[in-house]
């Protein structure tokens, strides 16, 4: 215990020292982050080298430890263990942030350092190798540390977005890290937590609010890393299927976020590696909370978060269930009161029936292209027309193709508040399809004008014969079209 917090100590007076002698070195050769007025609103340009004075930190504890005569020195150096596996690895994962705060890498430069990293680590005998007394193959277990391992890392770095956020969450999740440790009497892992711990507490001195140094991908990757590999080897020690629950209750901030950004950008068609403003800190922010408020706000969840986690590592395992289950059902009430409009209309197109109703105008969708392509005369395209415009959700139809002009409404009389589709079949052919304000209508309606646009199109040439032939089979997919070539326009009384 004594050498456990001699580490703790002299790594937290070295950061102290440490990082305001990095930052100041980094303001005179112009390693800065600059405000784009963007993404990052930081009022001036601030130093990215925060992970500079924090790996040099819990380095020197670790010399400063060795060099003590203490009576326990030989018990110290037997459970180095886990700090010797993990350098190498570390080493690489710092590097290549570093390389990417000095000169800019591409992510996909970024990921293959991230890979390398935990390929080391994993070689080190850093393993998710399964589930309590269930053991992964070698095939699984690979790419199963590969996967936790590069998320924690990128997940650290993708909440290190308002002063202090990433840099407390670490030291929440090391701190707990720590505790959990003790508890199962494990020196090596308590060994290897206590400097993290002891050197961003001292470095959040000077990234809260308002920060005068950032920890920067170098620091923000090496804390994630770090920490996945303390999850590792703390599940390794539990005997219970619930192992690996407590380090992922340690780490739901970060998980949690990059989770849902994933999620949010797939529902929305967008790069799943994007930047966006819908992390936690953001919809907090835009609820009007200030930013040291923000980090506050969230060193509350993560120290729940933190009394759960150890709460479900000692606890039996009947009563860690419960209390898995409290955990995430507090989860999903926060994720809700976050607001997020992507799931909430997820849930209601699932739950609600709109699915359901997507489904089956997309259906009756294909039905009327088969019926229209197999239409030889222009009567014979007025009546596949006539008799499904109004499953669309139109009112009145028009059409003018050839020498023929065609016109019918579904009440019998003029539509007087209305909006219309024009289709241009040619220069002098259309068809008008017309919509009275407030009904509903099947959300196909941008797929069924341009498949018409498409279909007529192919059967243009046949009109100056006066008959019309089958149209060519015209490639086709109930789950995309692209919208077609329709122009909305106010309804008048003649043709628009």
């Amino acid at each position: 215990m004594y050498s456990i917090l001699v580490l703790a100590a002299a790594s937290f007076g070295a950061a102290f020292i440490l990082t305001p002698i990095c930052r100041n070195l980094a303001i005179r050769l112009g390693l800065l982050d600059r405000p784009d007025q963007n993404r990052k609103t930081h009022p001036h340009p601030i130093p990215r080298i925060g992970g500079v004075p924090i790996i040099i930190a819990s380095l020197a504890s670790f010399t400063i430890l060795l060099l003590l005569s203490l009576q326990d020195g030989e018990i110290v150096r037997a459970n180095l263990g886990v700090v010797r596996k993990l350098f190498p690895a570390a080493t690489l994962i710092f590097a290549t942030g570093l390389l990417d705060d000095l000169i800019g890498l591409k992510p996909w430069q970024k990921l293959l350092g991230q890979l390398a990293a935990a390929v080391l680590a994993f070689s080190a005998g850093v393993r998710f190798s399964g589930i309590g007394s269930y053991h992964f193959p070698i095939w699984l277990t690979l790419p199963a540390t590969i996967l936790w391992l590069v998320g924690c890392t990128n997940a650290l770095n993708l909440i290190d977005g308002v002063d202090g956020l990433a840099a407390g969450v670490g030291f929440f999740a090391t701190l707990t890290t720590l505790m959990a440790a003790l508890l199962q009497h494990n020196v090596p892992l308590a060994l290897a937590t206590a400097p993290l711990a002891g050197a961003l507490l001292a470095f959040l001195r000077y990234n809260f609010n308002p920060a005068t140094v950032f920890l920067g991908d170098c620091g923000s990757l090496l804390i994630g890393f770090l920490l996945g590999s303390y999850g590792l080897l703390w599940s390794a020690k539990s005997a219970t299927m619930l192992g690996m629950t407590a380090p992922l209750m340690v780490l739901s901030i970060p998980l949690l976020d990059t989770g849902l950004s994933i999620v949010r950008r797939f529902l929305r068609h967008q790069p799943i590696f994007g930047a966006d403003r819908g992390h936690i800190h953001h919809k907090l922010l835009a609820r009007g909370l200030t930013p040291r408020r923000v980090v506050l706000l969230i060193y509350a969840v993560c120290g729940i978060s933190a009394g759960f986690s150890l709460l479900a590592s000692v606890a039996q395992e009947q009563f860690a269930g419960v209390i898995i289950v409290l955990f995430c059902l507090s989860a999903g009430i926060g994720i809700q009161l976050l607001g997020y409009p992507e799931f909430d209309t997820a849930r209601r197109i699932v739950l609600g029936g709109t699915f359901r109703h997507i489904l089956n105008a997309r259906l009756r969708l294909v039905t009327f292209h088969d019926d229209l392509t197999a239409a030889v005369t222009p009567d014979q395209c007025w009546e596949v027309l006539h008799h499904a415009y109004g499953d669309f959700g139109f009112n009145e139809i028009k059409l003018k193709f050839g020498d023929r002009f065609y016109t019918h409404t579904t009440n019998g009389h003029h539509l007087p508040n209305s909006w219309t589709i024009r289709i241009a079949l040619s220069e002098t052919e259309y068809l008008n399809l017309s919509r009275e304000f407030g009904t509903v209508a099947p959300a196909v309606i941008a797929p069924f004008a341009d498949m018409i646009g498409k279909v007529f199109q192919a059967k243009a040439a046949g009109i100056r014969h006066g008959r019309l032939v089958p149209s060519p089979v015209l490639p086709y997919s109930i789950l995309s079209l692209p919208p077609g070539p329709c122009i909305l326009t106010p309804k008048e009384n003649q043709p628009c």
